[in-house]
């Protein structure tokens, strides 16, 4: 019985989004069709978030998972279920009230995740300050950016060792011990406040880093004290917002202003005169403007929105979670990069001791595989066929370029000579004159659509003869 229901988990596993479009692919793809062990589609070998697939719930399920046991936990809820941690995920409607002439025109936008912070108007100027196809607005392509960002900077294959491929006993424990390690030194939220605030913040932590003292000002491009600080409130002191909670997940806010950035010029400078600037482009930060805060990263380092990034896909970090290490930020795919090899056929970091190293990329033994059929490549001749591995039959069969003149394939170790669309072996029975059939190889020849001449006169004979 317990066989049975192990074997109907896996089976489920597979079936979701079983048969849904490939949006890259479009009518190329059958649908899509989970590769038991590569995490792509066998039909098109696309990934599963390029296909019109709904994963609200395990995207969900997925990122609570990762925070579990960690000092965010607060952020997230419990399945009355099974217990297993979710991601509230945070969706959040604004309705903007315009008045006009004759009537009120009333303006809803959705947002597929805000920053969860209690000054709504803040978390919607945070999303107005990233950029346009990055803002994550319900039925737009900036939405489709935040499901595959989710996807691609949180595997759940980094933190959960069921969803690997036959790990060993020790591999087991090796991944348990290295997810427990990020999530005490690395793993971490971002959170959205006025900088202003954040002085306030590191003065009251002793001092953060930059030496601050005293009250923040806000001073103009001249260098005029405008006399005074910003201080945030509530939602409505702040902006003019109402807001109630809807019965799901998401929020419904009453818009009216939406906060005052500053004022042209204007800057953040501590009681000393000292500018606060964005931790990654060195740009000053403005009053009003909101910035994203890492408290890894210490009190003094702040952010704009739109430079809240991985320092090496440079990609928005994904609902702001980040991973800290030696005073950088990654998203969670790239910080796994830089702790253990990855494997390029299933994706999976590599907590084994062996392993294949192959054209700059590494392999787990058992998936150093063809990309078309999976059989195993050692000790057999491949050909690297857009940075996957073919074994020769499948190559000959589904990538190799024709030859023209002989109407056969060319192996993949065969010289050949390339003539804008037009292939051909590099031998005398094949590259040769199409009138006196001698061969062109190291001569100057002349082309017309297919045809090769070895000079003008065998040119004008073809053409002469009626064979062009």
């Amino acid at each position: 019985m317990e066989i049975e229901k192990e074997i109907k988990k896996v089976t489920l596993g597979h079936e979701i989004g079983a048969g849904a479009p490939c949006l890259k692919c479009k009518d190329k793809c059958e649908g899509f069709e989970l590769h038991f062990w590569r995490k792509i589609c066998r039909n098109c070998k696309c990934g599963l978030e390029d296909h019109e697939v709904q994963l609200t719930s395990e995207e969900s399920r997925k990122v609570g998972r990762l925070f579990e046991d960690t000092k965010y936990t607060n952020l997230f809820a419990k399945l009355k279920k099974d217990s297993v941690p979710t991601y509230p995920g945070n969706m959040v409607t604004v309705t903007n009230v315009v008045p006009t002439r004759k009537d009120v025109d009333i303006k809803s936008v959705t947002y597929e995740w805000a920053p969860p912070v209690s000054n709504q108007s803040l978390a919607v100027r945070y999303i107005e300050m990233l950029p346009k196809e990055k803002q994550p607005v319900a039925g737009t392509e900036g939405a489709i950016y935040r499901k595959k960002q989710l996807a691609k900077q949180l595997p759940e294959h980094d933190q959960d060792p069921s969803k690997c491929h036959e790990l060993s006993p020790s591999e087991v424990k090796q991944m348990q011990q290295f997810v427990k390690k990020y999530k005490e030194e690395a793993l971490g939220v971002g959170d959205v406040k006025l900088p202003e605030e954040m002085i306030n913040h590191a003065q009251a932590a002793g001092g953060g880093g930059q030496g601050v003292e005293g009250p923040a000002r806000v001073a103009s491009g001249t260098g005029a004290d405008s006399g005074s600080g910003l201080v945030a409130g509530s939602a409505a002191e702040a902006g003019g917002v109402s807001h109630e909670k809807s019965r799901g997940r998401g929020t419904t806010l009453a818009a009216g202003a939406l906060g005052t950035p500053g004022a042209p010029g204007a800057l953040i400078t501590s009681a000393e005169g000292q500018t606060y600037s964005c931790h990654h482009c060195q740009q000053p930060m403005k009053p009003g403007d909101p910035a994203v805060y890492a408290d890894r990263a210490g009190y003094d380092k702040l952010w704009h929105p739109a430079c809240f990034v991985c320092c090496t896909c440079a990609e928005l970090l994904v609902d702001m979670i980040y991973f800290w290490k030696k005073g950088k930020l990654y998203c969670g795919r790239h910080y796994g990069d830089s702790e253990k090899p990855r494997c390029s056929g299933c994706d999976e970091l590599i907590f084994s001791n062996e392993y294949t190293q192959a054209e700059g990329q590494d392999w787990h033994l058992k998936h150093f595989c063809c990309f078309d059929c999976d059989c195993i490549l050692a000790g057999e001749t491949y050909v690297m066929e857009k940075d996957k591995p073919v074994c020769k039959p499948c190559y000959m069969k589904n990538h190799a370029v024709c030859c023209i003149s002989c109407q056969k394939p060319v192996e993949p170790e065969a010289q050949r000579v390339t003539y804008g669309e037009h292939n051909w072996h590099a031998e005398p029975d094949c590259f040769r004159c199409s009138c006196c059939s001698k061969s062109l190889i190291g001569q100057r020849f002349m082309a017309m659509q297919s045809k090769l001449y070895c000079s003008v006169e065998c040119k004008k004979k073809t053409v002469a003869q009626g064979k062009p």
